[in-house]
């Protein structure tokens, strides 16, 4: 029976057909006078995805004449074909797309218990086959013309058939990620024998010094033995006269074991020489297998990757819902749409960014009479525009509209609490309030209402992502959103930080300045709690207090390391104790435990295998902030809370200088003070302790006698003459306890001597009466 409207009326799907181009599904011709544009490469992908979704559609059709459920599977046929859709109209099958459109706007138009609609479909269906296996046919002739070429053709035409006959997979998305997180595994790993290699290249090196230092040993110890001999030959000539100078072994023991020796020495030579060669051999190698991890890493990226156009229906479709829904005319234009993104961040900011489009047309732009009254086209202009920056994307959402209520916003701060009326705030300052939780200016609350309602859940998504958004508004002229994003959640470029002994990572998308400051230039930073640069103020704070560490202290160094970190609005001037190094690592996904914490991003694996937390420092101020906020709303005094996470002052442990040539009484002393609360500064010799004294003044110096280049006795002479290290208190222990030796160091200037090996309780009891002294004077 044909399939036809009420009435005897044709198909809407025949009414898309040409004379020219007929197509037969049983009791209908039906034609489509559209012409495709196909994409070459697309069309290969859009068979195979074809291949599966049609049956589906088969499938759904049968399950309808059962006598099915009609609802679950109306909404399955409507998902299918608007797949379908879309998918053919993104690799030029415009025939196609037009027939499952049509078959969709059917499903949507079809009324309840409609006896024909079957019949329709199932015509609608024999259509979308037929058509989708016109499109098969060149793909299948391509094939058999390869095969022909395979047996008629030269070796060299048969190399290049093979090549041009390209296979397209389909992968789940879940074996990609594995294999991208076993590739960052393999780099992980190559790190860690990187840091092996360059141990095993430092214990070479002091191999190396050592033999040549054996080396020079033994030859003094040839020439003495030899001189020995000569002074002996006379002797013995006398006691061998009958021996022939010739035949007389004039060799003794001790030249014999000096020769031994050195033999022995050449040996070990070249062995740390083969090794030096294994070394460089082998990191050349270990350079050569980080290159194809590299590359195998990025090309495991590059599949992760989707254009941004693979969203951009979603985004036209919401237009118009958003337009039609608050009576606006709006047009949306997309720039950039072939950029590609990663698939986990475009999943993850997608709805922030959808959220975002629809409070641009409800409250950015004006309806269509206030835009003529002002001189405004008609339509309303909205800009999305996608760029790639380096290693980060850049997504700007631009509007024509009124703009931000710059006023009203700064009233809706101030009911808030958020700004005082004293306090000035640019307007850039004050626009940047919309990403307050609850923060809204507007009058009355509907679905779409209100630029700023939900702002902060986009501020937080872009924040936990590694991102910042910034906002930019003219008025009567439009506002501008801009996001910066990272390319992919896979890998990152994190800065290695140190708080007290933790390493910390920080995204290098929030460094906007890394800062070498002198003590007093730190000290006045502590002291004002905020620091400026290019006109913007940033709040400080010394990271170790942020992540709760209330008894660390700050190293005293000669510069100290302050980095300004900014997302958004946010900034904040981070005081560190080390800055380790920037470095690309794999991101590792967190548990649900961490991922409620403040601050926490994600984390990491060294090549050490210490495992790193990736934190947002600006998180952790904001939540230290909100801890102050409440005891203030709940304090009944009138007086400043002081917020609990900052130090109110610089104050660093005091510092004591270990000066002595045996790396094992600096490694016993230093672990002994560093146990007790001191920063150590350790130093091998007189002249190494001299250079280290122009960067760290220490509260009491530990000084041995006999070192090389410079021994205690002229390390001591040298300090006390100089002005600004005459003050500092020295304790001279040394295995020399001669009253001599004790009578020279003390006219020297030295403040207490101890003989090895000291008493711990001793020696501490001493620093500590230095430094209390040195305190209160």
């Amino acid at each position: 029976m044909a399939a036809t409207d009420d009435g005897g009326s044709v198909s809407p799907i025949t009414q898309l057909l040409a004379p020219e181009e007929v197509h037969s599904t049983g009791h209908l011709e039906v034609e489509i006078n559209l012409s495709d544009d196909i994409d070459e490469q697309l069309l290969p992908i859009f068979i195979e995805e074809s291949d599966e979704m049609l049956p589906l559609i088969g499938e759904d059709i049968r399950a309808l004449s059962q006598g099915d459920d009609p609802e679950p599977i109306f909404k399955r046929l409507k998902r299918t074909l608007h797949t379908v859709k879309g998918s053919a109209r993104m690799s030029g099958a415009m025939r196609m797309g037009e027939a499952a459109h049509m078959m969709e706007s059917r499903l949507l138009e079809s009324a309840a218990g409609d006896p024909t609609l079957l019949a329709r479909l199932e015509n609608d269906y024999d259509v979308l086959l037929n058509l989708f296996a016109e499109l098969s046919k060149p793909a299948a002739a391509e094939a058999e013309q390869a095969v022909s070429v395979e047996k008629t053709a030269m070796p060299k035409l048969l190399a290049a058939a093979e090549t041009d006959n390209k296979t397209v997979i389909r992968v789940k998305s879940e074996l990609i990620d594995q294999l991208v997180n076993q590739a960052g595994e393999v780099a992980i790993s190559r790190t860690r024998i990187e840091s092996e290699m360059i141990a095993l290249k430092a214990s070479l090196t002091d191999l190396t010094e050592n033999v040549a230092r054996l080396r020079g040993q033994l030859r003094e110890l040839e020439i003495q033995a030899e001189s020995q001999m000569q002074a002996r030959e006379k002797e013995v000539q006398d006691m061998h006269r009958e021996f022939d100078p010739l035949e007389f072994d004039r060799f003794s023991r001790l030249q014999e074991v000096t020769r031994f020796m050195a033999e022995s020495v050449n040996d070990v030579a070249t062995v740390q020489q083969q090794l030096l060669k294994n070394l460089d051999e082998s990191s050349a190698a270990l350079l050569a297998q980080s290159r194809m991890t590299k590359e195998l890493q990025q090309s495991l990226m590059r599949v992760r990757m989707v254009p941004f156009s693979s969203v951009s229906e979603r985004l036209y479709r919401l237009t118009r819902q958003a337009g039609k829904e608050v009576g606006k005319k709006v047009n949306l234009e997309l720039k950039g749409g072939r950029v590609e993104i990663d698939r986990g961040v475009l999943d993850k900011m997608i709805s922030p960014f959808e959220h975002m489009l629809r409070n641009a047309i409800d409250h950015g732009l004006e309806n269509s009479d206030d835009r003529q009254a002002k001189g405004k086209p008609e339509f309303g202009e909205i800009q999305i525009e996608v760029r790639q920056e380096g290693n980060e994307l850049v997504l700007l959402l631009k509007d024509d509209g009124r703009g931000l209520d710059v006023a009203r916003i700064r009233q809706k701060g101030l009911d808030k609490g958020l700004i005082r009326a004293d306090q000035t705030v640019s307007d850039a300052d004050i626009c940047q309030l919309i990403f307050e939780p609850g923060f809204s200016t507007a009058s009355s609350v509907t679905q779409l209402s209100g630029r700023g309602i939900g702002m902060d859940v986009v501020k937080n998504e872009v924040s936990n992502l590694g991102g910042k958004i910034d906002v930019a508004t003219v008025a009567g002229q439009g506002t501008t959103f801009t996001i910066h994003l990272p390319l992919t959640l896979a890998v990152a470029q994190v800065l290695l930080v140190k708080a007290g002994e933790r390493l910390i990572a920080i995204p290098s998308v929030m460094v906007e300045q890394v800062q070498e400051l002198k003590q007093e230039a730190l000290a006045a930073l502590y002291a004002n709690q905020y620091q400026e640069w290019m006109g913007q103020r940033y709040r400080f704070a010394y990271l170790p207090r942020l992540l709760g560490d209330a008894s660390a202290v700050p190293e005293q160094k000669r510069y100290s390391t302050v980095v300004l970190l900014r997302s958004g609005a946010e900034r904040i001037a981070l005081h560190l104790d080390e800055l380790v190094k920037n470095q690309e690592v794999v991101v590792k996904p967190i548990g649900p435990q961490l991922a409620r914490i403040p601050g926490v991003v994600g984390a990491t694996v060294l090549g050490t295998g210490e495992i790193v937390l990736i934190m947002n420092p600006l998180a952790l101020l904001a939540q230290s902030s909100q801890i102050v906020m409440s005891v203030q709303q709940q304090s009944d005094s009138q007086q400043p809370v002081v917020q609990p996470t900052m130090p109110e002052q610089l104050a660093t442990a005091p510092v004591v200088m270990v000066v002595d040539d045996s790396l094992t009484v600096r490694k016993i002393t230093g672990r002994l003070l560093a146990r007790e609360g001191f920063q150590v500064v350790t130093a091998k010799d007189g002249v190494d302790a001299l250079q280290q004294l122009h960067d760290v003044k220490p509260a009491v110096m530990l000084v041995d006698i006999e070192m090389p280049r410079m021994d205690g006795f002229e390390l001591t002479r040298n300090v006390r003459v100089a002005e600004d290290t005459k003050h500092i208190p020295i304790i001279m222990i040394t295995s020399r306890t001669a009253d001599k030796h004790k009578k020279y160091a003390f006219d020297l200037g030295v403040n207490a001597y101890l003989g090895k090996p000291y008493q711990e309780d001793e020696l501490l009891g001493m620093i500590r009466k230095f430094i209390a002294e040195a305190a209160f004077s």
